[in-house]
């Protein structure tokens, strides 16, 4: 799974809020020059996150976006799965059940499986709070 750029910036937005929280809304365009990304692909982004309840947004004057819940309630992995879909390396492996024709013989799909099953629980494993506070998430896994 290659994450795209709307995966990657949707964490940073993510994270940029939370980073810069005092209660108040926070403008997207601040986020954007923060962040060095154009406001207008932002807003796609924020956008998608606002309609899953991962941000809450007051348009206007003195609006923006902020988050919906506390930054040790957002996993990246739900992040992740938002705006990339599923974590599944191989066609077979999107939909469940899988309809592959051959699924019950396949010498690879163990393989395949356990590939997403890793990738899935790393990314879950991590939290908006843990990025905030520097946590090394990488300490339960070999890089």
């Amino acid at each position: 799974m290659k994450i795209s750029t709307k995966g990657r910036y949707a964490i940073r937005v993510m994270l940029d809020i939370a980073e810069h929280n005092t209660g108040e809304f926070i403008p997207l365009m601040d986020v954007a020059k923060r962040q060095e990304i154009s406001e207008k692909y932002l807003e796609s982004i924020v956008s998608v996150l606002s309609k899953n309840d991962y941000l809450i947004s007051l348009r206007g004057k003195g609006g923006g976006y902020k988050l919906a819940r506390n930054p040790e309630d957002y996993k990246i992995g739900d992040i992740l799965r938002l705006t990339e879909g599923a974590f599944a390396p191989v066609a077979c492996l999107e939909k469940k059940p899988n309809r592959c024709d051959k699924a019950e013989t396949c010498a690879t799909l163990k393989m395949w499986e356990g590939f997403q099953k890793v990738t899935e629980e790393y990314f879950d494993g991590i939290t908006i709070a843990d990025l905030m506070h520097k946590v090394d998430v990488t300490d339960n896994y070999v890089i």
